[in-house]
């Protein structure tokens, strides 16, 4: 990718596409790969990173939503499972398979109740047990025949599971066994869209830390975080998805009905090593007490991912989590794992966002419709230009999602689609084999090809895909260097790079999973700084000052104990 600054060059000599999408999230950088395909040059802009709001604070599954088939958003879960299953295909490096059990206390709730909802006879949701879940997972196996990629489900006895889940509730009558998808690193996929739509399309543009500010004699004002200088630009149509912050940039253009109404989602990761081995890999899906839906998914090694909360929120720049929602969270545990008492001194890291959902009066948060839906707005005096908006939407269907934006928009320039996205590999999923198997098998090439050991080239491999080679060739020509924290120098040379830098934060954060996983010491903070000081060409100030701005952003919202690491 070319530096930031040469973007900004670009639009200092008021070159930029006419197309302006406002939001870097999974959605808008969807849409602008699609859109770059097509040939059609866009404008993005997101005002801080790509993929730091809701897109940043996922469950981290590309999943086909069981629980809505409950509320019977039937279109929706069919979308979504062939969506996983396109994932599994065109991103096997950061989308992988994942066995599910749900862990079930009943064997006849829910058998009435589950149907009169699903009909829409009935809106208080209910305990479920065994037939009712395995009734949903009957139907939810025939939506993934679709390009089929995963097993489907089966019934685990009770004690079978304990047998292999020992610290499981005595209380369980029997597990659900089926398969769904994680997404190991979905900032990343992001960055990886975003790559691809600029490759296919040079000349497009992503700029991050660059809001829309709103109209100002019918031009959009953008401005420069970094600089705090302002670009007016006279777009053509502006396609508004900032998620979360929707309503904040319909504002700007002038347009002040309220179509968000999030909701807040928090996760927690914490060490516990007894039980991440135990699992084995498996995630716990099961319904707490109040008739959310709580997961517990292992990370590897010793830590596991909690959560999560479900709560009406306005404030889309909410993203701590709070000691209410720990405490929430630690809670429900107890209803599947009994035996084991979480505590504030076990947490690694938390995350917290805004969802983007659709403004809905009169029920409960976990009952608002995921799907996603765009609005059209016309010209006015003061705008001269078209406006898109969309609301809702979830990470499992940004592909989806953003080829029905981009029709409506090609439609909008008379232009008709040239390429589908279904069957296009995403960044280092191109020429990348599908497998644990083919994978290694890749790896231990790529170790011979470049000189470096199978164990690192491994670890690029699943961080990187096909792009590991980049990876691999430049580590090759520093060997030697000393490693931290599981990365070289080289690596984080490229990373500064390659992948649009502004912020010290946008590599331990999002480029990197350094700090979600606990591996982010000051130490490690301040090597990372000084590599990516020297090749974004920051002086001694300016990199003392994204040490501590990244220190206290990773302690005081994400509760990372720097020196606990």
């Amino acid at each position: 990718m070319v530096p930031r600054q040469i973007l900004i060059q670009r639009l200092e000599k008021g070159h930029h596409p006419d197309i302006v999408i406002v939001g870097g999230g999974c959605n808008g950088a969807g849409l602008f790969r699609d859109l770059c395909l097509q040939g059609v040059p866009t404008l993005l802009v997101e005002k801080r990173d790509f993929s730091s709001g809701a897109s940043a604070a996922p469950t981290r599954l590309a999943h086909g939503g069981l629980k809505y088939l409950e509320t019977g958003e039937i279109s929706l879960v069919r979308e979504s499972a062939e969506e996983r299953n396109l994932l599994l295909v065109n991103a096997p490096h950061q989308v992988r398979p994942l066995k599910i059990w749900v862990p079930l206390r009943s064997w006849f709730g829910g058998a009435l109740l589950a149907p009169l909802r699903f009909l829409g006879i009935a809106s208080k949701p209910g305990g479920k047990g065994v037939l009712a879940v395995k009734a949903g997972l009957v139907v939810y196996d025939r939506f993934g025949s679709f390009r089929r990629t995963l097993p489907r489900h089966r019934m685990v006895s009770r004690a079978q599971a304990r047998r292999l889940v020992p610290q499981l509730s005595d209380r369980i009558r029997a597990v659900a066994e089926y398969h769904d998808s994680l997404m190991t690193q979905p900032e990343r996929l992001v960055i990886e869209m975003i790559d691809d739509g600029e490759r296919a399309c040079p000349e497009a543009m992503a700029i991050p830390y660059m809001e829309a500010t709103g109209l100002s004699e019918g031009a959009l004002g953008l401005r420069d975080a970094v600089s705090g200088r302002t670009f007016p630009v006279k777009p053509r149509l502006v396609i508004n998805m900032a998620g979360a912050w929707a309503d904040q940039v319909q504002s700007g253009l002038g347009l002040t009905l309220r179509m968000v109404g999030g909701t807040k989602g928090s996760h927690v990761v914490v060490r516990n090593r007894t039980l991440a081995d135990t699992l084995d890999g498996r995630m716990l899906y099961f319904e707490a007490d109040d008739m959310r839906f709580c997961i517990v998914l292992p990370l590897g090694e010793d830590r596991l991912f909690l959560g999560a909360t479900d709560m009406r929120s306005d404030e889309p720049d909410d993203k701590r989590c709070s000691d209410e929602e720990i405490d929430y969270i630690f809670g429900v545990m107890k209803a599947v794992l009994p035996g084991i008492a979480f505590s504030h001194e076990d947490i690694v890291y938390t995350v917290a966002g805004v969802r983007p959902l659709p403004l809905t009066e009169g029920v409960s948060p976990g009952e608002i419709s995921r799907d996603h839906k765009f609005h059209k707005f016309q010209p006015t005096d003061d705008r001269p230009f078209h406006v898109f908006t969309l609301v809702g939407g979830k990470w499992t269907t940004f592909r989806a999602c953003a080829e029905q934006v981009a029709d409506a928009v090609l439609s909008h320039l008379g232009q008709s689609r040239t390429v589908s996205t279904r069957n296009i590999p995403i960044g280092g999923g191109r020429e990348f084999p599908i497998g644990d198997e083919a994978q290694e098998n890749w790896a231990k090439e790529l170790a011979v090809r470049a000189g470096i050991g199978e164990a690192r080239a491994k670890a690029l491999a699943w961080r990187y895909g096909s792009r590991a080679a980049e990876v691999a060739n430049a580590e090759s020509e520093c060997s030697g260097e000393p490693m931290m924290s599981g990365f070289s120098p080289a690596e984080i040379d490229w990373i500064a790079v390659n992948e649009r830098i502004t912020r010290l934060e946008d590599i331990v954060q999002r480029r990197t999973l350094l700090a979600f996983e606990g591996k982010l010491t000051r130490e490690s903070l301040e090597w990372i700084a000084g590599i990516a000081a020297r090749r974004l060409g920051w002086n001694e100030a300016r990199q003392a000052e994204e040490i501590e701005a990244t220190a206290a952003l990773v302690t005081e919202r994400h509760r990372l104990r720097l020196d606990a690491a």
